[in-house]
């Protein structure tokens, strides 16, 4: 062995600057970064003052996930006052720790900062920058889970609504155990739509049961439900359950859950065309009247729709925190606007016009014209907002696969009472026999005292009025515009000459008809398809009946 010229025996390892190897650089460089990223890692357990809370805290800390999910069902367990408000509080990300004292806290916005409030104490720990707290990372199985937990907490709620409701949110993390708590909870419960759900839930827990015997029972209690998580429980079984008898009977059950599926499908979509059909007959039902009884072919009937519906727009305007009111205000005084607009029409113009309907057309199309840049210079040329009130906003939900929304629901309601007034006032008021005396024969009317051209402007002014109370419908279905009305008068005139020109009951039928035809067609011919197929249809079916499904007879036909 050499010695040094120190006197230090040689040991053949080279004593060297450690920056001078890369090596040796290499693994500083490694090691400090992973200390970095190891650090949030290491966090002190969460302090509480609450030693049950501390333990269910300490689990959420862990970085396994399924000791994170046992530390949930811990915080349910614990019977701690603010429990549930802890588990939203995780779910939501709301609930963090500060890393200067461990505390749980609550974030909160304080004048653009954020604070932490205590959360057992509500203890304001003052305003501090975002990476001053630590956040309990869970993932969307634990969020689940705790949806589940905070459901079975609301089981037990005097309110059936709140107990309907934790029902419902527990469908979708459903476990066998789940089976015996809803069994025992059934013993004590009376309210119907409560027990139904939950034995639902109790058969849909049943589906994971480890015997074949037990899930065949529970696919036979589900077998006529409709519930998405139902369905879904029962393709699982249908494609993966081990035992055959019970892929069959989940097949089979399936099959009959879709079937009843696609018969409510089928509803929906003849409520839909109930819908459409409903606002084709308020858009026509006053034009029956102007061309129909009178002859007048009134290509300014769509503005008078439009004026209808801008006259609600401006009813809001007056008074914004009351819609509803609004709505119920601007049935009448759309009537008014518009069927004073249509009394102005006739004794300025179209009453110069009758007998010659190439000019009352042309007359009346420039009329439309004046109408849409009137309202253009003095409201606005874009669309304007109008709000649904509450009671036409949301949907009756029948069950989980059909529901109806209720402003088409109170629009066809609202459309038949329309219908039965018109029908009362031309069938059992002295104005009804003027106007139906003067269509059917004028000279023999004038004769008998009827003043003819004060009947033709209150005929006018009533289809008229008729045509502006639709403009309110239509606010609450589509875009109130300018040219609202350009997409309604053609099928005005469709409906009207379908349903028999000048008979009510036609109009009724025809656009209720041509409604529910054009939903039917659309799921496979597509919208605008569906529109041309049902005009082709009326052009051939006028050519075999020209005077519409319900002719008028006696003198008013011959004329």
């Amino acid at each position: 062995m050499q010695a040094s010229d120190t006197g230090v025996p040689y040991t053949g390892v080279t004593s060297q600057d450690p920056t001078e190897n890369p090596h040796v650089m290499l693994r500083i460089v490694v090691t400090t970064l992973l200390l970095c990223l190891m650090a949030p890692l290491m966090a002190a357990d969460i302090e509480t003052g609450v030693p049950i809370l501390d333990a269910a805290f300490g689990q959420l800390q862990d970085r396994n996930f399924d000791t994170k999910a046992e530390g949930v069902t811990a915080l349910a367990a614990s019977g701690h006052p603010q429990a549930s408000e802890l588990l939203r509080g995780l779910r939501d990300g709301d609930l963090r720790y500060l890393k200067d004292n461990n505390r749980l806290v609550w974030m909160r916005d304080q004048a653009g900062d954020t604070a932490a409030i205590d959360v057992l104490n509500g203890e304001n720990y003052g305003t501090f920058g975002s990476r001053s707290f630590r956040k309990l990372a869970i993932n969307n199985a634990m969020r689940g889970q705790i949806d589940a937990l905070l459901a079975q907490r609301q089981l037990t709620d005097p309110d059936p609504a709140v107990r309907l409701a934790a029902v419902d949110a527990m469908l979708g993390n459903s476990e066998p155990a789940h089976a015996e708590m809803f069994a025992r909870l059934l013993t004590t419960e009376k309210d119907p739509a409560v027990r139904e759900a939950m034995q639902n839930a109790a058969s849909l827990a049943r589906l994971s049961d480890p015997d074949p015997q037990t899930r065949r029972k529970a696919i036979a209690n589900v077998a006529d439900s409709l519930e998405p998580v139902v369905r879904n429980g029962l393709t699982r079984l249908a494609n993966n359950d081990p035992n055959d008898a019970v892929r069959a009977d989940a097949a089979a059950a399936l099959q009959k859950i879709n079937d009843r599926a696609a018969l409510y499908g089928h509803l929906e979509t003849l409520f839909f065309g109930l819908s459409l059909g409903s606002v084709l007959v308020l858009a026509a039902i006053g034009l029956a009247i102007t061309f129909g009884v009178m002859g007048v072919i009134n290509m300014a009937h769509g503005e008078l729709i439009m004026l209808g519906a801008y006259t609600t727009y401006l009813i809001q305007l007056a008074l914004p925190d009351m819609t509803g009111l609004s709505i119920l205000l601007a049935v009448p005084a759309a009537f008014l606007v518009s069927g004073t607009v249509g009394v102005a029409i006739e004794r300025g113009v179209i009453r110069f016009l009758y007998g010659r309907p190439l000019e009352t057309l042309l007359a009346t199309f420039g009329i439309s014209l004046m109408l849409q840049q009137l309202v253009r210079t003095l409201i606005s040329p874009q669309n304007v907002p109008v709000s649904n009130p509450d009671f036409l906003s949301g949907s009756w939900q029948i069950n989980s696969v059909l529901s109806l929304t209720y402003n088409r629901l109170y629009i066809f309601v609202f459309c038949l009472l329309v219908f039965a007034g018109l029908f009362f006032v031309l069938k059992r008021t002295r104005l009804g026999l003027q106007v139906r005396a003067v269509s059917q024969n004028r000279a023999m009317a004038r004769a008998m005292g009827v003043r003819s051209a004060r009947v033709d402007a209150l005929t006018f002014g009533l289809g008229s009025g008729i045509a502006g109370i639709a403009g309110v419908a239509l606010s609450q279905l589509t875009n109130v515009g300018p040219n609202l009305g350009q997409a309604y008068i053609v099928d005005s005139f469709m409906v009207v000459v379908f349903g028999g020109v000048g008979n009510l009951w036609g109009t009724l039928v025809g656009g209720l008809g041509l409604g529910i035809a054009n939903k039917l067609m659309e799921p496979w011919a597509g919208a605008v398809l569906a529109k041309i197929l049902v005009l082709v249809f009326i052009i051939l079916f006028i050519q075999k009946r020209p005077r519409g499904l319900f002719p008028q007879k006696g003198r008013a036909a011959e004329g």
